[in-house]
């Protein structure tokens, strides 16, 4: 049995179906759940953007597991043909097996369960949780394309939150629209003065912030 050291970040692979997917997790002291993340489009575990949300994350006693939705051959092949990123039911089955891995460990299998997508990551997170309806509690998608769930959204029962730039205007309109779609408990919450990634000054901290209070509030609560 593996033993995890809490506060302390652990590199750990996830099996999948034909390959292995490089992951770190980190176990806070007085954990009360654990948030699984799902990368955008050219990103990974080591994103700093969704590094610093799992700090945040952490300090609020949630355990955090940001690993790569691709192989490294993968995601070469995606950087010059495209190929993974808008495959929403490809990245989605990752996340499954993902939080399958969670529900084997023993330290971890009593923890409730809840997705941090980002980008593509935010569709792709919805259909997981469309799938596993009975393990996750709560979902926030950060400039997200939840739209790219499609007929998933209609099943999704986790609690959902919806957070875009205030000047990202086409993502803006593409969350209303799968917001219309969603029949779980939902919010969609724009940061104003904030463009697709969040980069201006306090903007990922606002997020930070709002995925923070969403959490404690459906994920533990």
């Amino acid at each position: 049995m593996v033993e995890f050291i809490v506060d302390t970040e652990h590199p750990i692979v996830v099996p999948v179906e034909g390959a292995h997917l490089q992951g770190i997790l980190h176990i806070p002291t007085g954990v009360q759940g654990i948030v699984i993340f799902a990368h955008g489009s050219g990103s990974g575990r080591l994103s700093p953007r969704n590094q610093y949300i799992a700090r945040v994350l952490q300090q609020a006693k949630f355990a955090t597991l940001l690993f790569d939705l691709l192989t490294q051959s993968e995601d070469e092949i995606d950087t010059q043909t495209s190929q993974y990123r808008f495959d929403i039911e490809f990245l989605a089955e990752r996340l499954v097996a993902a939080t399958n891995w969670v529900i084997k460990s023993p330290v971890l299998n009593n923890l409730p369960i809840g997705y941090f997508g980002a980008s593509t990551g935010g569709g792709a997170a919805l259909v997981a949780a469309a799938r596993l309806a009975m393990l996750v509690k709560a979902v926030v998608s950060r400039g997200g394309r939840p739209d790219l769930a499609r007929e998933s959204l209609n099943y999704v029962e986790a609690a959902t939150l919806l957070i875009v730039g205030g000047d990202d205007a086409t993502v803006i309109e593409l969350n209303k629209e799968a917001y219309t779609q969603l029949h779980c408990v939902k919010k969609m919450e724009i940061v104003y003065g904030a463009t697709h990634l969040f980069e201006e000054p306090g903007k990922m901290e606002e997020v930070a912030r709002i995925a923070n209070e969403w959490f404690r509030k459906y994920l533990v609560e």
